[in-house]
């Protein structure tokens, strides 16, 4: 065996592991585990929605454990101000009269970031995470302080609750590596969550790397995936994807896209589909890209990327039906 085919084989078994011992603890919501982690290892960063008690908060809360990563968990509210989250700089005494300013770390300095309910903060603070995101640092009086990697943001929202929340501007949105829905469990899933929630039996995450090298073995992984072979007619496939999905453009064949849509994906989301479809490659014990690996990751990819307009809201038309559509075209071309 190679020593590719080795690192390989073992960035699949790390990941694979690390999703068994989620799977301990969430129950269902297989699928959005899985699209988690897959951003996890891309770098990007994953917004969550669905309605209180689906487990959002528990299933990052239980990453960070398996991947034995720090950990912070921040809940927004409307009087959450900057400072509450990157820190400040505060006055110190040192005695005898001295004094000197000293930053004091808010919050963000975490490997793995939840910020609960998002969009309860007023746009200032949500504008407090953008360049922590985007940059992996943050700027506090002037002075630029850099976040540990892996830096790995995790935002929730609540889609039935309009008062008093602030929807997240389209830049922000398009920060996000993936948007995945987390919906209500079915009855079968309610009975095994009674079952390991209302006794006296409590499973405890085992830490799957090693404890001192946690997140070097994390950023080694992150490596790995751009390493992955992305060949040149699956960058045309992205490609086609993209465009197809974007209004106004010659080579968007759809009706409905020019039709629901007010702008299409933006050139982050042909990033998110190579570097999404490489950890799906690596997950399956391959070191190129196939169609496949490309189709599944398409809409937790970009159902945030494509925004829809007033007609396709009053007629009911979501964003996945309009990339499904996308889909099925670029298939057949």
């Amino acid at each position: 065996m190679t020593p590719q085919e080795e690192r390989v084989k073992e960035f699949r078994r790390l990941l694979t592991t690390i999703e068994e011992e989620v799977g301990r603890v969430i129950v269902g919501h297989r699928e959005a585990v899985r699209q988690l982690l897959i951003a996890f290892c891309a770098g990007g960063h994953v917004l969550i929605e669905g309605v209180p008690g689906l487990g959002k908060t528990l299933m990052v809360k239980s990453l960070s454990q398996a991947s034995g990563l720090s950990f912070k968990r921040i809940q927004f509210t409307p009087d959450l101000m900057p400072s509450d989250i990157v820190g400040t700089e505060v006055l110190s005494d040192e005695g005898a009269g001295g004094r000197h300013f000293e930053f004091k770390p808010g919050p963000i300095f975490a490997n793995i970031l939840l910020a609960d309910e998002v969009n309860r903060a007023t746009p200032k603070t949500q504008s407090a995470v953008l360049e922590a995101m985007e940059e992996h640092q943050v700027t506090v009086f002037g002075q630029t302080h850099k976040l540990e990697p892996p830096f790995f943001v995790l935002a929730t929202q609540n889609p039935i609750e309009i008062e008093g929340t602030y929807a997240l501007p389209e830049a922000q949105l398009d920060r996000f590596f993936f948007k995945l829905i987390v919906h209500s469990p079915s009855a079968i899933e309610l009975e095994e969550i009674l079952a390991r929630t209302t006794t006296d039996v409590h499973y405890e995450i085992r830490q799957i790397p090693p404890a001192d090298r946690a997140q070097s073995v994390i950023e080694e992984m992150k490596t790995l995936v751009r390493q992955v072979l992305l060949a040149p007619p699956l960058s045309n496939y992205v490609a086609r994807i993209i465009t197809t999905a974007t209004p106004g453009n010659a080579q968007a064949p759809i009706p409905e896209v020019n039709q629901y849509l007010r702008f299409g994906p933006s050139p982050r989301g042909a990033q998110t589909l190579a570097l999404g479809a490489k950890v799906n490659a690596l997950l399956d014990g391959r070191v190129n890209v196939s169609f496949d690996d490309i189709a599944a990751i398409t809409l937790p990819a970009l159902r945030h990327r494509c925004l829809l307009n007033f007609q396709a809201e009053a007629e009911d038309v979501t964003t996945d039906q309009i990339i499904e559509l996308v889909l099925k075209k670029v298939a057949k071309r």
